[in-house]
């Protein structure tokens, strides 16, 4: 009987676009593995990567405002997901291959830092090898995840993870559905973030901004969706016509001049570098102190790379909590007191 994987095979020959990624022509693994008879490798990636630890962790990880305590508030779990979807329906709508797509998406943040883009700002200035978080998720993937031994991921999902920012260059178009996705989801969930938080209002976004995307989310998403579609069906590139893409910019621009470097949000920035700064210093002063698997990896990779693995892996509490535990004294009790 014909495997499931070589039926589903079959179907992306007959239905995807030809400048689809067909997961029968994957450029494969770095370690070479027995075909699932079940799935296809990029269907198999995506199942690595939802049941691996760092994609757990993405819960309790801030996406703009630190350590919420609303319910509703987006975290990088939610940012994925949210990226995820959209990447799935540019990818659906350009008959392109929504497996590999959503394996991409949903590994691409895995190497976010607690505290959000400001974690990474700070961890770049910590380790003298820099940090970015696109690179620290495909470290995730290769290295990190499962005691060192990594995912092994295809080479076109490990691709999309490391490219998926505006600058960069993914190799196929999933991935370049993830990278517009990205921006998509962001701008349009922070912002509604913003309102929830009563920093702005939506009667604040400029007037030029709403005309060309809308006024709500659902609107502005439909927007940029739309505009992927009619500007890049039947060709081998991803992306929105000129005229959105302008309006998408000057509603960044917008949410960078009112959200993300307010001076609210630079303050809690200088408590996360307080505490990022003091446990950097820490455990590479005192590598043991570092857990066994962590420990292992500094004879390969150093310990200021280590060290920041550590920290980039930390969600939000459990690095408020590993900087009271090693630097807030406990409170004790005289025995006899009276």
């Amino acid at each position: 009987m014909q495997s499931l994987r070589e039926r589903t095979y079959k179907i992306e020959q007959a239905f995807l676009s030809p400048f689809a990624c067909m997961s029968k022509d994957t450029r494969g693994r770095a370690r070479v593995e027995q075909p699932c008879e079940m799935r296809t490798d990029f269907q198999r990636d995506r199942d690595r990567i939802i049941y691996c630890k760092a994609f757990r962790r993405l819960k309790n990880k801030t996406q703009v405002f630190f350590s919420p305590e609303g319910d509703h508030y987006i975290t990088r779990l939610t940012h994925t997901l949210d990226v995820a979807q959209i990447a799935r329906s540019i990818a659906r709508a350009l008959a392109l291959n929504e497996d590999l797509t959503e394996a991409i998406a949903l590994g691409h943040d895995l190497g976010h830092t607690p505290f959000g883009h400001s974690g990474e700002r700070i961890l770049a200035k910590l380790s003298p090898a820099g940090f970015k978080h696109n690179v620290q998720s495909l470290r995730v993937v290769d290295v990190l995840e499962k005691d060192g031994n990594g995912l092994n991921l295809t080479f076109e999902v490990r691709d999309g993870i490391l490219n998926h920012r505006k600058s960069d260059k993914p190799a196929t178009l999933e991935g370049q559905c993830v990278s517009v996705a990205d921006r998509i989801a962001y701008i349009n969930h922070d912002l509604d973030d913003a309102v929830r938080a009563g920093i702005l209002t939506l009667a604040d976004i400029p007037e030029d901004i709403r005309s060309a995307l809308g006024l709500t989310s659902r609107e502005r998403i439909n927007t940029a969706i739309s505009s992927v579609y009619r500007n890049s069906y039947g060709k081998n590139f991803v992306k929105m016509d000129k005229l959105t893409e302008e309006a998408s910019e000057r509603l960044r621009a917008f949410m960078f001049e009112r959200v993300y470097l307010t001076d609210s949000a630079r303050g809690e920035e200088e408590k996360a570098e307080r505490m990022l700064s003091a446990m950097f210093s820490y455990f590479t002063d005192k590598p043991n102190a570092l857990p066994a698997t962590y420990i292992k990896l500094t004879e390969k990779y150093g310990i200021e790379q280590v060290v920041c693995d550590y920290l980039s892996s930390m969600t939000d509490r459990y690095a408020v909590y590993t900087f009271n535990r090693l630097f807030v004294p406990t409170g004790w009790t005289f025995q006899n007191e009276q």
